[in-house]
């Protein structure tokens, strides 16, 4: 009884830490950035040529396995429009991802939903969304003809009282990633690996996405087809999703796209539009000044 005690303790104080010290990471992140805008130094960019690309992972429900530039903070926002589910007949919310990159092969993440508007009939009211706090990591760098290969973990750190798409909120996700380059297309794999909780009762949940992007001119046109398994509904939940992405700037790209859900447990028409920005200044000095391009490999 002792042992499973101090088990509990050792848990709560371990989630209690890796919350905190996530958000105080992006905190302490967000006043730095804010100090280099206001205190520009010798290190910041003087044209479009000197600062890096973005990396976005939006709109795709996959996410790509490559990192954004080491140093950066980038930001991805948009809003998401739904209807036809069983939990509501209209759903609106703000989508907001932040993300800085502290080694080639690290990456922390939060991701959030500030306010979500839902109907379900006659009934409309606004809720605050979900928030994830979590990091990537690049196991194998892409080279040459070989993929990108990486490992994402997400953790549920705040609950909110908006209602959830088909794919549901886990409250643990363990992602498995895979990008590469083939005869002008552009592929992003995922599995996923989730824990569902209701009532206290925790499920597995099992995803898999295949997204492939084609340049087009200054545009990229994007599909996807994803699954999600619904432990809870003992269902699938299965999407075809399509986008189009234009760089406004290097730094800056903007989006837009529908998705269909193909089963009766899906969520049936979701509308999306959004953008990607990288903060033009980076937050520490480089260790190889102009080597931008290997920070995202």
């Amino acid at each position: 009884m002792k042992s499973r005690s101090m088990l509990i303790v050792f848990h709560s104080a371990r989630t209690w830490l890796f919350r905190r010290g996530l958000l105080l990471t992006f905190l302490f992140s967000m006043a730095a950035c804010a100090s280099a805008q206001s205190n520009p130094d010798k290190s910041a960019p003087k044209n479009d040529d000197d600062i890096p690309e973005a990396n976005p992972a939006r709109p795709t429900v996959a996410t790509p396995a490559t990192l954004t530039p080491v140093g950066y903070l980038q930001f991805e926002n948009g809003l998401l429009y739904a209807t036809g589910s069983p939990d509501f007949s209209s759903r609106l919310g703000v989508n907001q991802v932040t993300k800085l990159t502290v080694h080639p092969r690290l990456q922390f993440l939060v991701t959030s939903e500030p306010v979500v508007h839902s109907g379900l009939g006659s009934q409309k009211e606004f809720n605050p969304g979900d928030v994830f706090a979590g990091f990537q990591a690049v196991l194998l760098p892409g080279r040459e003809k070989r993929p990108t290969i990486s490992l994402s973990f997400e953790e549920h750190v705040y609950a909110g009282s908006a209602p959830d798409i088909d794919i549901g909120t886990p409250k643990h996700s363990l992602l498995l990633l895979i990008s590469d380059d083939l005869a002008g297309f552009h592929f992003d794999l995922n599995g996923m690996f989730n824990e569902q909780v209701e009532d206290r009762v925790g499920r597995a949940q099992f995803g898999q996405t295949i997204s492939i992007s084609h340049p087009l001119k200054k545009f990229t046109i994007g599909a996807e087809l994803w699954h999600f398994t619904q432990p809870f509904q003992q269902g699938n939940c299965i999407g075809n999703l399509w986008e189009v992405s234009y760089p406004i700037r290097r730094n800056l790209v903007v989006d837009a796209g529908f998705n269909r859900g193909l089963t009766s447990t899906s969520t049936q028409w979701e509308g999306f539009a959004g953008f990607t920005y990288l903060l033009p200044h980076r937050l520490w000095p480089a260790r190889n000044p102009g080597n931008h391009a290997a920070a995202a490999k």
